[in-house]
């Protein structure tokens, strides 16, 4: 039933709930990553999202404009606190998790939620096997499972795990839950990077 029904209504009402203040942040926050570069202050990112959907994921930006795109060996983003491409602020960024913000838009489009797997890029629906697939059964979400124990400091084929174990567990305190330990890593700004 929640998984169902009541996991959307909750999207929906704390997205409409903190969004006035979501907005406060994105006009101090766009300012100075436009003063610093004066390039747009958004990053669309193209994601795979319910039932193999690709949507436009909103973050802000952190890297410079037109920085190349560096990958891991397993095909995931490149990520780390010495990446020449970040800006300044960019970088403060990713430290707080501010960038994911934006992705609130998402949740209320519909194309995320809250809480969930996080979402991959669509050339990963490749390397899924036909278990993995079952990643695409829920809406990717801002934060999930992944984020608030290990953020990232485990390697993608071992998140798609932990994802499936999140979607087989999937209940409202399993979402608190979440939630709360993803405050606490931010707060701590534990596990950011991984080198």
């Amino acid at each position: 039933m929640y998984k169902k029904y009541f996991k959307r209504i909750m999207d929906i009402t704390v997205a409409l709930v903190i969004m006035p203040f979501i907005l406060i942040i994105v006009l101090i926050v766009g300012i100075l990553i436009y003063s610093e570069d004066k390039g747009s202050i958004f990053y669309n990112a193209q994601r795979l999202g319910l039932n193999g959907k690709v949507f436009k994921m909103f973050k802000f930006r952190t890297m410079k404009m037109n920085a190349p795109d560096i990958r891991n060996d397993d095909g995931s983003t490149f990520n780390s606190e010495n990446d020449p491409r970040l800006t300044k602020i960019g970088r403060f960024l990713r430290t707080t998790s501010i960038d994911e913000l934006p992705q609130l838009l998402n949740v209320l489009i519909g194309d995320m939620s809250l809480v969930g797997p996080r979402p991959d890029l669509p050339e990963h629906i490749k390397q899924y096997d036909s278990h993995e697939m079952n990643k695409l059964n829920v809406r990717p979400g801002i934060t999930g499972y992944n984020q608030a124990y290990f953020r990232n400091t485990i390697p993608w084929k071992d998140r798609i795990k932990n994802d499936l174990l999140y979607i087989d567990h999937l209940t409202f305190l399993m979402d608190i839950k979440v939630i709360l330990k993803t405050i606490e890593r931010v707060l701590r700004r534990k596990d950011v990077y991984i080198e």
